[in-house]
């Protein structure tokens, strides 16, 4: 009874302050003069002329446009006379708070059962970002993110104006870190993201603020909280059920705006299986190619063309880990799991000092963590591929796994082929499995391990298997509310094997192999609201055997040859600072000195000077036994971007960095082919050497849900590996004379319009880009093109792509996924002539002409169960058609010499629709 009196006397308390505010509301005369304004010029001019405060959902009055001509009225009139005939309500509180909502009223009266909610374990118990927020009453979502969060101690000894804070965001319903959050004040602008680990640290000043937390999948949320000091502050995210006027594909939102990064684009796993692609299954890296800047050769390949850069050019890391070849089954699918990965970001410019190694790009592939809470798990069946998924807690709250497989049962397509290929065979495999362990507050340890394999063959007798192995161990560890660092250390392979044996007297086994051991150290400084600083080291050691080509079999009379092996350490030690000059001003810029120390034991040949490399120009051969150090390249790398922002819907950027790579791929194709070989520099092919120029607008609309923008970037290549006519490049001893150093220069320009909200979302990206190379060096043998320039195997001046997905209800949606793009180069025969007893081929002007332009249309269907929360298993259902014109595009034209004849032949990989069907279980 005591606590009815309370209540009783409490909500009589309320409405008596709400009624004396109402008469109180006459004392803030608005006088406004406005004409087509926004919601927020509004609210601007009359904050300004009163100490009213307003709550409001900016997406919500997009539509908004506001005439009014008052003089010294009384705020209630002038929102009456504004709301008038509109869905749009208001409610005023005691305290001077304006509530503004649209199609729906607020009670500010106490719920009736609010006293016993928050009584001690005699209901749910609602604690400090502890519980999930969906499974909570509408009631106590309000306490909740109400709730006043002090931090620090009260105490009159702390004089500071400004105090730090810092903390974990986290997945309230499994204890996953929430990577790339945007945590950050309004009055005064103050932000930071959160970093892989899901940390943040803000400098704020004295006193209460209002702390907004936006991430991808989560519904926007708030805390209030009161600094009185330094202090801790974890916060628990809760997912949400898909609104369908809230559905995000990208947790940029105002990132593109605010960030001074340019050529950086994060996708979202829930984002990348909306997109259709062949037989059904959704693939990264696919994906990443529908963007702007971003291209591949055609189907069949998961080689990826960066802004000009080659496929080698690439640095790929998957949880810090480099992969080498990141493809499965002929390129038709990408090798990484996508019921595992979290996210995933690209780097085209603007790349951060922690990153080296790579021309082009860098590819950051981040894999979940686990429930901490409680089993959980997903499997799918497709045409062609299964998957099984298991995470779950090892330790409740504290440590937790996550194992994932893939596997394919594809052989029964490959037996519908025609001849000569039917009875050919494919299989591949890949398995991950992640622990997490959270030590204590301050300490978190990460095991991520990733295994892959593939073979095939095609109808014949050579078998080829190609394969990744990676383990890495990662600790991240914050001293303090300002410094946390985080150490890496791992070891990864990559190796692909081909074996034919039809022969028995000739039967043999060609083999390769990329060992390479890493350590990383990353330190992130939060020096001041104005400087946060990050630096570190990096230091990895390679070690190729580049070939081994061996008899396979006791009858077998091949002579076995062994290339030799190569090792190298590449070395860097950063440091970068973001400096915010003011509001509108940032700047980042860094600086990575990298060394490379090619070593013994080795035989390190030289050749006559001034003659070209050949093996008639090779003077001497020296014998190295000692693992000592043969060559050595250091450079300077300067990284640098500046944001100017004019409001909070534009900006400038501007960006130059440069960039070292130590490690070639030899191949003549354009894409990643599982036997291509991998070189290191050495005494006689020098490093890559890039420098890039990048310029971008950036514009948001409509609150944000559609982000356009305009980048343009020009780029310098030194010591591009292209390969002579005629060359050997596998099982070559002297690789060096029969490839040639190129210039080159990459430019182009690209337009990006996302939407990022609502049932329709997608977007649509242009790109005209050019990759020129050229080689003039006498010395090298030949000329090319005369010594002119001439364009990469992978230039491909025009690019279009649309993507779009419609959500017609909370279970059924489809997407559309467009692409044209130009044909890329070919060099054609010009005729035939006889040399050494043969009919040979004689070709006409590298890559001077073009194979047919490629348009493809991809469609699907994603059919959902019921969202039950409480129900055991949650499946769907996606179906669709991959190239539903069946347009025969193709994806090389090659010639071959027939009975003294020159034939040309064109291939295509589909040159037909092909349907597709999954089936997908939660558990």
């Amino acid at each position: 009874m005591k606590q009815h009196y309370i209540y009783l006397l409490f909500v009589m308390f309320s409405l008596c302050k709400i009624q004396s505010f109402a008469q109180k509301d006459s004392l803030y005369p608005i006088t406004l003069e406005l004409k087509k304004a926004n919601i927020n010029e509004f609210v601007k001019h009359v904050e300004k002329q009163t100490n009213l405060y307003f709550y409001y959902d900016i997406s919500e009055f997009d539509s908004l446009a506001i005439d009014i001509v008052v003089r010294q009225q009384p705020i209630r009139k002038v929102l009456n006379q504004i709301f008038e005939k509109t869905a749009f309500q208001y409610i005023i509180d005691e305290e001077s708070r304006i509530f503004l909502t649209k199609g729906r009223i607020l009670n500010l009266s106490i719920p009736t059962d609010f006293f016993i909610s928050i009584n001690e374990n005699k209901t749910k118990k609602i604690q400090s970002d502890t519980n999930n927020i969906d499974n909570l009453e509408p009631q106590q979502k309000a306490i909740w993110e109400n709730k006043l969060y002090e931090i620090g101690k009260k105490t009159t000894k702390n004089i500071q104006k400004t105090y730090n804070i810092s903390g974990f965001v986290k997945d309230a319903a499994n204890g996953e870190a929430v990577i790339g959050a945007s945590v950050f004040i309004e009055e005064p602008r103050i932000g930071i993201s959160t970093d892989q680990n899901g940390y943040y640290t803000l400098n704020l000043p004295k006193g209460r603020h209002t702390l907004q937390i936006r991430s991808i999948g989560i519904k926007d949320t708030k805390r209030q909280i009161f600094i009185y000091g330094n202090g801790k502050f974890n916060i628990d995210l809760a997912g949400t059920a898909v609104i369908l006027n809230n559905v995000t594909i990208t947790a940029q939102k105002e990132s593109n705006i605010k960030s001074t990064q340019m050529g950086v684009q994060k996708v979202d796993i829930k984002a990348i299986k909306q997109v259709p692609v062949v037989f059904g299954e959704a693939d990264i890296l696919k994906v990443i190619t529908t963007l702007p800047g971003v291209k591949t050769t055609g189907e069949a390949s998961t080689g990826l063309n960066v802004r000009g850069g080659s496929a080698d050019q690439n640095l790929i890391l998957f949880n810090d880990s480099p992969i080498y070849n990141p493809s499965h089954f002929f390129g038709m699918f990408s090798a990484f799991n996508p019921e595992i990965v979290k996210d995933v970001e690209l780097f085209k410019s603007s790349i951060p000092a922690r990153y080296g190694g790579r021309l082009s790009s860098v590819l950051n592939i981040n894999t979940r963590e686990g429930n901490k809470e409680k089993i959980t798990g997903s499997a799918g069946i497709g045409l062609l591929t299964s998957r099984l998924n298991i995470e779950g807690p090892l330790s409740k709250g504290k440590t937790s796994f996550i194992l994932g497989g893939r596997t394919t049962y594809a052989n029964w397509l490959l037996n519908l082929l025609p001849d000569p290929y039917k009875g050919s065979k494919a299989s591949f495999y890949d398995i991950n499995l992640d622990i997490t362990h959270e030590i204590n507050k301050k300490n978190n340890i990460y095991l991520t391990t990733y295994l892959s394999q593939d073979h095939f063959n095609l109808n014949s007798d050579t078998l080829f298997g190609y394969g990744n192995k990676n383990v890495s161990l990662k600790w991240k560890h914050t001293y303090n509310n300002q410094l946390s660092s985080t150490f890496v250390g791992g070891f990864t392979n990559y190796k692909y094997q081909i074996n034919s044996q039809k022969l028995p007297l000739s039967a043999y086994s060609l083999g390769f192999d990329i060992n390479q051991a890493f350590f990383k150290a990353h330190f992130n400084y939060y020096l001041s609201p104005k400087h946060t600083l990050d630096f570190g080291l990096n230091s990895l050691h390679y070690q190729l055997h580049p070939g081994s080509y061996l008899p396979s079999g006791n009858e077998s009379l091949v002579k076995p040859d062994i290339i030799a092996t190569e090792q190298a350490i590449e070395s860097a030690l950063y440091i970068s600072d973001s400096y915010t000059i003011n509001d509108a001003l940032t700047l980042d810029a860094g600086i990575r000195l990298s060394v490379f120390n090619y070593l013994g034991p080795h035989d390190v040949n030289t050749y006559s000077e001034g003659l070209p490399r050949t093996e008639n120009t090779l003077v001497n051969t020296i014998s190295d036994s000692k693992s000592n150090v043969l060559k050595t390249y250091s450079a300077p790398e300067y990284r640098a971007s500046m944001r100017y922002t004019f409001n909070d819907h534009f900006s400038l950027k501007a960006g130059f960095n440069t960039q070292q790579q130590y490690i070639h791929s030899i191949s003549n194709t354009a894409s990643i082919a599982p036997t291509d070989v991998w070189k290191l520099s050495d005494t006689n092919i020098k490093p890559q050497h890039g420098s890039q120029i990048s310029l971008g607008a950036y514009n948001n609309f409509k609150s944000n849900a559609i982000e356009t923008s305009i980048e343009v970037y020009y780029k310098n290549i030194q010591n591009f590996l292209d390969y002579k006519s005629g060359a050997q490049l596998i099982m070559n001893h002297h690789i060096e004379t029969d490839v040639i150093a190129t210039k080159g220069k990459a430019y182009g320009i690209e337009f990006l319009i996302k939407k990022v909200k609502g049932k329709l979302n997608g977007w649509v990206g242009y790109t005209y880009s050019r990759i020129l190379l050229k080689q003039d060096d006498p010395l090298a043998g030949e000329l090319i093109n005369k010594g002119k320039f001439y364009p990469a195997n992978y230039d491909k001046p025009h690019d279009v792509t649309l993507v779009g997905n419609y959500r017609f209800s909370h279970r059924f949606s489809v997407s559309l996924n467009t692409t044209y793009s130009t044909g890329r180069p070919l060099t054609l025969p010009a005729g035939v002539y006889n040399y050494a007893g043969a009919i040979r081929t004689l070709y006409l002007e590298r890559n001077a002409y073009r194979i047919p332009d490629y348009f493809r249309t991809d469609f699907s269907m994603n059919l959902e169960g019921n969202h039950k929360i409480h129900q055991k298993t949650h499946n769907s259902w996606t179906l669709g058609v991959y190239n539903i014109t069946g347009r025969k595009n193709p994806y090389s034209v090659y010639y071959i010499s027939e009975n003294g004849q020159t034939n040309g032949y064109k291939l295509s990989i589909f040159g037909s629709a092909i349907p597709f069907i999954n089936y997908n279980i939660r558990f």
